[in-house]
C-alpha cells in the first residue's frame, strides 16, 4: 500500500451506508453508457461492489459518499477552456492528477478531448484498476497511459520552477512514460480534483510549484480543480461529530485571497497568470457551525 504519511488531513474510517448513493441523471447515464448496465438497481449494486473494495484501500470520504462515481469536471467553469484547447491547440496534452478511478479524464475524452493526448497519474495503481472495473473497460479498450508515483518524489517529478519560454526538448511520447519529469513545460492543461486539501500549507505550496513546472508557458495553458476550503485561511479541527459527517477531523484550508496570492506572485511571477476562484456550497457542510464550515473551492490558473 502507498505511503500516505505525508498527508496532513485526519480522516476517520466511518461505516459505509448506501443511503448516500444518489447519482445525478447525468452521472448515471455516463456510467450506463460505459458499462452497458441499463437497470438502475443493477447499476447501484455494481457501484457498491467497487465502493467496498476501494474503501479497503483507504477510507477517503469521496468513496464513502459515492463521489468517486461522479464526473465533477464538467461542472467547472474552466472545463470549456480544456475542451477548447483540445480542439484548437495541436497536440495539447491533458494531465489528470490524481486521476483516482479516471472518471473526469473519461468524461473529457467523451466530450471531445483527444484520447491520444491524455495522461492519467496517481500515487498508486489500485484506484485506476478499480476504475477499469467500474467502467467495465480494459487497458486495451481504454488505452490512456497511467503513470503511478509520488508527486513529491524527485525521482517521479524533479523539483523546478515554472517555464516562461518553450522547453528546449520536444514533448515526449505519452506511452511508456515512467515519470512526469519529461513533461515539464509541455502540459497544456492539468486537472487537480480533491487533492490539495490533503496537505498542510507548506506541502500545498510545494504541490503547486511542482504542478506549475509541468505547465506549458503558452498563453491559455491552465491548471484547474476543486477542493475543500474556507472563508478564513487556517487549520480546521473537529469537523466531524458523528456518522452523518464527512469524517474529517483536521484540514488546512486556503481562503479565496490566500489561494489567489499563492499562484499569482507565489508560484508564478505576479501578473503572468489569471486566477479564478469560486466558492460553492458543500452539502455536507451546509448546516455546520460557521467556525467549522467548509466550501467547495472551484478554481483555475491560466497563463497570460
Amino acid at each position: 500500500m502507498a505511503d500516505r504519511s505525508g498527508e496532513f488531513v485526519a480522516i476517520d474510517r466511518l461505516s459505509l451506508d448506501d443511503k448516500y448513493y444518489d447519482l445525478s441523471q447525468d452521472d448515471a447515464a455516463f456510467l450506463k453508457s460505459h458499462t452497458g448496465i441499463e437497470n438502475d438497481e443493477e447499476l447501484k449494486q455494481h457501484v457498491k461492489k467497487i465502493q467496498v473494495d476501494a474503501y479497503q484501500v483507504y477510507p477517503y470520504p469521496c468513496i464513502r459518499y459515492f463521489w468517486f462515481a461522479q464526473t465533477g469536471i464538467s461542472h467547472q467553469s474552466a472545463y470549456a477552456q480544456l475542451l477548447q484547447l483540445g480542439r484548437e491547440r495541436p497536440s495539447a496534452i491533458f494531465l489528470e492528477i490524481p486521476c483516482a478511478f479516471g472518471n473526469d479524464i473519461r468524461k473529457a475524452i467523451a466530450d471531445g478531448f483527444p484520447q491520444e493526448n491524455s495522461l492519467a497519474a496517481d500515487l498508486e495503481r489500485t484506484y485506476w484498476e478499480l476504475g477499469h472495473r467500474l467502467f467495465k473497460s480494459t487497458p486495451e479498450s481504454f488505452p490512456v497511459p497511467f503513470v503511478p508515483g509520488d508527486i513529491f518524489n524527485d525521482s517521479y517529478l524533479t523539483s523546478g520552477p515554472p517555464l516562461y519560454t518553450p522547453p528546449s526538448t520536444p514533448a515526449p511520447a505519452l506511452s511508456g512514460l515512467t515519470s512526469l519529469t519529461p513533461l515539464q513545460g509541455h502540459v497544456s492543461a492539468i486537472h487537480v480534483a480533491m487533492f490539495f486539501h490533503l496537505f498542510d500549507e507548506a506541502k500545498q505550496l510545494a504541490l503547486a510549484q511542482r504542478l506549475a513546472s509541468l505547465l506549458s508557458p503558452v498563453p491559455g495553458s491552465l491548471i484547474f480543480g476543486r477542493h475543500f476550503s474556507a472563508d478564513v485561511k487556517g487549520v480546521r479541527d473537529l469537523l466531524t461529530t458523528g456518522d452523518d459527517t464527512p469524517g474529517v477531523s483536521r484540514l488546512f484550508c486556503h481562503s479565496r485571497e490566500s489561494w489567489t496570492a499563492l499562484w499569482n506572485g507565489g508560484v508564478f511571477k505576479e501578473g503572468t497568470v489569471k486566477v479564478a476562484v469560486e466558492f460553492k456550497e458543500a452539502p455536507l457542510y451546509a448546516t455546520t457551525p460557521v467556525e467549522w464550515k467548509l466550501w467547495l473551492m472551484v478554481w483555475s490558473v491560466t497563463r497570460l
